[in-house]
């Protein structure tokens, strides 16, 4: 039997439990460079057990809908925070943990220029872009040890609007 996993638009409130929601939301928190340009402040908890933060880019191949979910992972030493390059929306699956395994996956669309930081231990979905280029700036934790932990799913789950 197919698991139907339906898309919803991603707010704050409803992805905390998974992370921060990064946007320009709200009055900016400063205004500075001589008044032309309002800053958002300190908008994601960066949250490493050892090593520093580091930013990567990453080049993703476009995904379409409905999507086949059947990977999840996580990353137990370090939160994970997806910048898009581009104002395309993106698709973000994430699963609260559940005895150690990803438990029932929520599916989120991004609004244009908003992106997200998954805290750490967090089960969440592959990058799925959904236009070119795909192109992403990502801040993670780079350091020594395995960061990675993937779950295959044994059933088919569709993620669909």
């Amino acid at each position: 039997m197919t698991e139907i996993v339906k898309i919803r638009p991603l707010t704050g409130e409803a992805f905390a439990p998974f992370g921060d929601v990064l946007d320009t939301s709200g009055p900016p928190d400063l205004i500075i460079n001589a008044g032309m340009c309002g800053r958002f402040h300190d908008r994601a908890r960066l949250d490493f057990s050892d090593g520093r933060a580091g930013i990567s880019l990453f080049k993703a191949e476009p995904r379409s809908l409905p999507f086949r979910l059947d990977l999840v992972e996580r990353h137990p030493d370090g939160s994970q925070a997806f910048l898009p390059m581009t104002d395309a929306p993106f698709l973000l699956v994430v699963a609260p943990d559940v005895d150690g395994g990803p438990g029932q996956p929520l599916a989120f669309l991004t609004l244009p220029g908003q992106g997200v930081n998954y805290h750490r231990g967090i089960w969440h979905g592959v990058l799925c872009p959904l236009a070119e280029p795909g192109l992403f700036t990502v801040i993670d934790r780079i350091g020594t040890g395995p960061n990675l932990e993937e779950h295959w799913f044994d059933r088919e789950i569709i993620v669909t609007q």
